[in-house]
């Protein structure tokens, strides 16, 4: 891996709150030379704060696909999930075999694979990765990258403060992480949100929060080891337990989106007969428990991200 600052001709695509972190970040790391194409730079509802950000980090703001091909060696792209295909068709035409193209946008891997399929005929050296951290935390939020050029836009970037970790030759590896990551992480939020707006109904919204707080306070993977096992044997119960919940939730007013939809997977996980599988004892890891979930579902793990 590369330890040397390299200067480099690096493109954004976006410059919204991702990629004017990443700009205003890097060059005052140093790296002199950074391009951004968005779309609404000229013409959008933010264009003022876009131009703003952009000339005081001294970067250069283009106005075409093309014009940020011409003045990048590697782009990063952090346009929204949903754009990954159209922004893959726009610089197909542009790009050639002395560009490094990488889409950390948040999207699935079959969206990335797609992206790249799209840019395959124009030599570019290609891969995707995910932004893991916030801007909160500056330029260097920690980012995976994977695909053929995961490495390279570790080795380049790293160097100039930015948490960059190679995640495998696979493109979609980093992405998948990401997204499926996401479904804990944003639960947790959207959980979080509906626990405590009932709660606050029943004014006991902050001793709620101080009980769930003991229990989350121990390391994740303790809470990983405990629940998942113990789930195969306890789905039954556990969804009766959250069928109360939602009732509880929806007498305070609330849609109880959430509990509803935790109670239907619990039971969903009973209807798997996981307790006569393992005849009542509960299995000794959280891998035993998730074969057997596999199994009795039908499910087939792919060997590829």
């Amino acid at each position: 891996m590369m330890t040397d600052r390299k200067q480099f001709r690096l493109g954004l695509v976006g410059y919204g709150e991702i990629g004017s972190t990443l700009g205003a970040g890097l060059r005052k790391a140093g790296l002199q030379q950074i391009a951004c194409y968005d779309k609404y730079a000229f013409d959008g509802p933010y264009s003022d704060i876009i131009q703003s950000r952009a000339s005081e980090a001294g970067v250069t703001l283009v106005r075409s696909n093309k014009e940020l091909a011409d003045a990048s060696d590697l782009i990063f792209s952090v346009t929204p999930g949903s754009a990954s295909l159209e922004s893959a068709d726009a610089f197909a035409p542009v790009l050639t075999n002395r560009h490094t193209f990488l889409d950390f946008a948040s999207a699935t891997p079959k969206i990335k694979k797609g992206a790249a399929e799209k840019l395959a005929s124009s030599g570019a050296l290609l891969g995707d990765g995910s932004i893991e951290g916030t801007p909160l935390h500056g330029y260097s939020m920690r980012m995976l990258s994977s695909g053929p050029a995961g490495e390279r836009v570790r080795d380049w970037l790293v160097p100039w403060g930015m948490q960059i970790e190679f995640t495998g030759e696979v493109l979609g590896t980093a992405s998948g992480i990401k997204i499926l990551r996401s479904v804990l992480i944003k639960g947790i939020e959207a959980l979080t949100d509906e626990m405590l707006l009932a709660a606050r109904q029943y004014g006991i919204d902050e001793i709620v929060l101080a009980s769930a707080s003991k229990t989350l306070a121990r390391p994740w993977m303790d809470t990983v080891h405990s629940l998942t096992p113990s789930g195969v044997i306890h789905a039954k119960r556990r969804a009766e337990e959250l069928e109360m919940s939602a009732d509880a939730v929806q007498d305070a007013g609330v849609e109880p989106i959430m509990a509803r939809a935790i109670a239907a997977r619990l039971r969903w996980k009973e209807s798997l007969g996981l307790k006569d599988h393992f005849k009542g004892i509960v299995p000794r890891t959280y891998q035993e428990a998730l074969d057997a979930i596999e199994f009795k579902a039908g499910l087939t793990r792919s060997k590829k991200a």
